[in-house]
């Protein structure tokens, strides 16, 4: 080996030598690039979306509220046609009120498809009139009607006819009142307010519905350029529709579900005035005509069908716009499709 070679060979061990000693170099991380999603999740426009939705449901929550209490009362009208009549007992001079009160009952009691009668006492009388006449009256020093209450066998209504015929001879002040006149027209009156609700009801998801497919152009104006470059470079429809639906499905259930609360907080409100207002003449007069304010289960599960119903149509109308919205880029430009 020349003397040349030898020193090659001795700097090479030497580099190998160093080399070995030398610390592995780790390779420099990358850096972590932050993504954004395709639509943002908190902006201005999406809080407003939010609070139009809240409001929405809340008045659809409190339509469907009336409509169901309405509905409730008619039904309750409509069995007590069939449940109740009254005799009405008018004043005369010489006229022994509680026996003819007790006289009228007993003829009633008598007639088959009768199941009971009651005597409407003073107190109950009064706090009839009180609304109108004040309170601390005294029923003997005016010439007020008495009532007795006649319930009747709703499979086997007795004959009114006879009754009638049977009361007037003993009590001549007497006046047997069925009341299916005035509940005929409370009835019908009613029907048409539920008519009416329901239609309220459309008109108010129909807003809801608008009001998401304005947010959601707004969205995609805000966005476009990158909905855009995503459609270009191959992006199905769907994925990019995904995106928005899953963005306002959670803006529409949030904002539906504090609508929701907000109506059943307003509900339980109602029947807690109504409970604590008992064997007062104003919950008297209410209770007669829209019974004790409580919707029921029924109001309560209808709330919570609003509430997914305005979530579902959030999502899914946000998803219709988009696909419309790529669709025309695609007949915009059908050299990029």
């Amino acid at each position: 080996m020349t003397e040349a070679q030898a020193d090659s060979s001795t700097h090479h061990e030497e580099f190998e030598d160093e080399f070995e000693d030398a610390p592995l170099q780790q390779p420099a991380p990358r850096l972590q690039r932050k993504t954004a999603p395709i639509v943002p999740s908190q902006n201005i426009a999406g809080r407003a979306l939010v609070l139009v939705i809240a409001i929405m449901t809340f008045l659809s929550c409190l339509t469907l509220g009336a409509v169901t209490l309405v509905r409730d009362t008619a039904s309750v009208w409509e069995n007590q046609i069939a449940r109740e009549a009254t005799i009405q007992i008018k004043p005369a001079e010489g006229l022994d009120m509680e026996a003819a009160l007790e006289t009228a009952a007993r003829i009633a009691g008598e007639f088959a498809g009768v199941s009971g009668t009651k005597i409407v006492d003073r107190a109950a009388t009064a706090r009839l009139l009180e609304p109108w006449l004040g309170s601390g009256l005294n029923i003997d020093e005016l010439p007020v009607p008495r009532l007795v209450i006649v319930t009747i066998d709703q499979s086997s209504p007795p004959d009114f006819g006879a009754m009638r015929q049977a009361i007037s001879p003993k009590v001549p002040t007497a006046t047997l009142d069925d009341h299916r006149t005035w509940v005929d027209r409370l009835v019908a009156m009613a029907r048409t307010t539920v008519t009416i609700g329901t239609g309220v009801l459309v008109l108010m998801l129909a807003a809801t519905v608008l009001s998401v497919v304005f947010a959601t152009r707004g969205a995609m104006a805000g966005n476009g350029h990158i909905i855009e470059v995503l459609h270009f470079v191959g992006a199905e429809a769907n994925f990019i529709a995904s995106e928005f639906r899953r963005h306002f499905l959670l803006t529409g259930m949030t904002g539906a579900a504090a609508g929701g609360v907000a109506a059943v907080v307003v509900f339980i409100i109602f029947s807690w005035w109504s409970s604590l207002n008992l064997a007062t003449p104003e919950a008297d007069q209410a209770t007669a005509l829209f019974g004790n304010f409580a919707i029921g289960l029924n109001g309560y599960l209808g709330v919570a069908v609003i509430v997914a119903v305005i979530g579902a149509l959030t999502a899914a109308t946000s998803h219709f716009t988009v696909v419309s919205y790529l669709g025309d880029i695609d007949v915009q430009h059908p050299e990029r499709m």
